[in-house]
């Protein structure tokens, strides 16, 4: 079930699973901040989002007072001041905006920064991870990205969708609650345009589609595969970027975005997405490993469906190049694009297998089915 709300700043709220009628506070609304705007960097073709606002954003906060929780994302705090199973809000910080202000005039081509930005709360637990989640939790948020996934792409302003989750203080998490974000952008930006390109090539000269035999190499690499399922393979990718870069990617040949999935799919992305993070969670005993969680969707191509031969990827990026050392992107890579990786990619795997296997005797409850909401199933008038 699917609870429609809004802040009373205008944001929209999602409150998936239980709902006791609580409406959010009732704060007025606000503009969106003036400096808000896209530059265009014509030496690359790529534009730039420029968003000072997200300096103010939050932290968490050790301890409790009287007026409001450590967490701005517990119940109880500015976002959600009621309990709740899981939900999705507007961010009180974007980088894009549904309706942005005019973009200033420069000397350069600017463009207003249009789209959308979404936190996803997996839970209302404060601690824990995508690893720890009961099987229900998990479901459920599979779930909700498939519902706001299919929302996003039904918008003909969006031509890409990412979601993601920035795990850790290393990676630049400023908030230790289970949760993920959202981006719908209004063009593709670069790195998936080079994909979608090295995808029409193959095709041009080949008749077939790279991706399939991308997954094809992933299965009969035995160095370089973790785990594997009936719809995913899960493995270090054969030119990872990344020294411990895992990547889970859909077997199937159509299942472009999240809503292509069947209710059997998302249980075995469920299981692939738990294993990689419990991975992760052992690697570094007692000091889980951050990491950047990308989903990898099919842009929108030129007819405004799913760019053809991508296959749906959920992928991980630690910034570690050991256990107990940070990689960082230096001249050569930020500047030329080239990615140095300090460690043989089969030799990672080797590390990151070794810690993948549940002990023994270990017992889970299978992951159940969550129907993804399709439409919300109550709707409020908006606070004021």
């Amino acid at each position: 079930m699917r609870t429609d709300l809004r802040h009373g700043d205008g944001r929209r709220l999602f409150v998936y699973g239980r709902y006791d009628g609580q409406q959010p506070p009732s704060s007025l609304p606000e503009e969106g901040p003036p400096e808000l705007h896209l530059r265009h960097d014509a030496l690359t073709d790529r534009w730039v989002a420029i968003s000072p606002a997200r300096n103010t954003r939050p932290q968490s906060r050790a301890g409790h007072d009287d007026t409001a929780p450590a967490c701005p994302l517990c119940p109880g705090g500015p976002e959600l001041a009621f309990p709740y199973d899981a939900a999705v809000f507007e961010n009180r910080f974007p980088t894009l905006l549904p309706s942005p202000p005019r973009p200033p005039q420069l000397e350069g081509p600017t463009a207003p920064s249009q789209g959308r930005c979404e936190v996803v709360l997996y839970t209302p637990t404060h601690e824990g991870s995508l690893a720890t989640l009961t099987s229900q939790e998990l479901a459920q948020v599979v779930a909700i990205w498939t519902d706001r996934s299919r929302e996003l792409w039904s918008d003909p302003t969006h031509a890409y969708v990412l979601i993601f989750e920035n795990r850790g203080e290393d990676v630049g998490a400023t908030l230790s609650h289970p949760h993920g974000q959202i981006y719908a952008l209004d063009h593709i930006p670069a790195l998936a345009r080079a994909r979608v390109h090295a995808l029409e090539a193959h095709r041009d000269r080949h008749g077939s589609c790279l991706t399939c035999e991308v997954v094809q190499r992933d299965e009969g690499a035995k160095q370089r595969i973790l785990a594997e399922n009936d719809s995913f393979t899960v493995a270090v990718p054969f030119a990872a970027n990344w020294p411990y870069e895992i990547h889970v990617r859909a077997k199937r040949h159509g299942a472009h975005r999240m809503s292509d999935l069947t209710v059997t799919e998302r249980h075995d992305l469920a299981m692939a997405l738990r294993t990689v993070v419990r991975i992760y969670d052992r690697f570094r005993p007692g000091h889980p490993l951050a990491y950047m969680m990308v989903c990898q969707e099919a842009p929108a191509s030129a007819s405004g469906g799913p760019a053809g031969d991508w296959h749906l990827s959920f992928e991980f990026l630690p910034p570690n190049r050991a256990s107990d050392k940070l990689k960082v992107r230096a001249s050569v890579e930020t500047a030329a694009g080239l990615f140095i990786n300090d460690t043989v990619p089969e030799v990672s795997a080797a590390q990151l297998a070794a810690v993948s296997t549940d002990p023994e005797g270990a017992v889970e409850a299978p992951i159940p089915d969550v129907e993804v909401a399709l439409a919300a199933s109550v709707s409020h008038p908006d606070v004021s």
